[in-house]
């Protein structure tokens, strides 16, 4: 199942595929045009080349790598994690100074956290020559050097995040119905998964009861307009049955 999180409109699609290709993404994304924010896997390099869009990358992966690689070597993994923190500290206290002034937000992540971001890739750069490449610290380091652009990235537009936790978010429940269930059953039987993870994912980022939601709309679907059937999606439900 591939995720889709659209924060501004406050939607989440998951979407069936049988592999991991890039045919699946490419195809839901072919006519997007805008800010693409993700981890490090190849095909979202692949698609972040169509015009119109900028790749984003994630913080937390980056930091991740750094925190496993504790037990291979502590003293450099532990510096980068306490500027990692830094960073995290600094855009939570920008957020509440800020709140909903984008200008000023924009101005203090350009001069505090930008700054630690370009920090954390010099030291990187000078201490990768005295570890092995293939060591968990190392391969940290290179993951964040090739990530670097689009880590950089997350700093172009204030109402960008420092990662993609809102869509590992979605995702946990599906990660904990897979451990109880194991299995879809079928292709339509995934898809429909797929379908229904959509819906009530989306009613949780909208603070609408899906139960309440489900049954308003399966008693106005049939006499609903075809045309007008994102109405009955749960973020302008709400707006509509407020």
């Amino acid at each position: 199942l591939w995720g889709y999180h659209a924060p501004l409109l406050q939607l989440v699609l998951f979407n069936y595929r049988k592999g991991r290709g890039i045919h699946g993404p490419k195809e839901i994304l072919q006519d997007y045009r805008g800010y693409l924010q993700c981890d490090g896997y190849k095909v979202y390099d692949k698609i972040a080349q169509q015009e119109g869009i900028t790749a984003v990358g994630c913080l937390v992966h980056a930091r991740r790598k750094f925190f496993d690689a504790q037990d291979n070597d502590a003293k450099r993994a532990k510096h980068a994690l306490n500027l990692f923190s830094k960073i995290y500290q600094l855009d939570k206290e920008i957020n509440s100074e800020a709140k909903e002034n984008l200008e000023l937000k924009q101005e203090h992540r350009q001069s505090k956290i930008l700054p630690i971001i370009k920090e954390i890739k010099t030291w990187i750069e000078q201490e990768s020559l005295k570890v092995t490449p293939k060591s968990s610290i190392g391969k940290a380091m290179t993951y964040y050097l090739n990530q670097y652009p689009k880590l950089e990235s997350t700093m172009l537009d204030p109402r960008l995040k420092l990662d993609n936790n809102l869509i590992e978010n979605s995702i946990r429940p599906l990660a904990l119905g897979r451990k109880n269930y194991l299995f879809a059953g079928s292709h339509h039987a995934a898809q429909n998964t797929a379908m229904m993870y959509s819906f009530f994912g989306s009613c949780k980022m909208n603070n609408v009861n899906p139960l309440e939601w489900l049954t308003d709309v399966l008693q106005k679907i049939p006499d609903w307009n075809i045309q007008k059937l994102d109405q009955l999606l749960p973020n302008q439900w709400k707006t509509n049955n407020m």
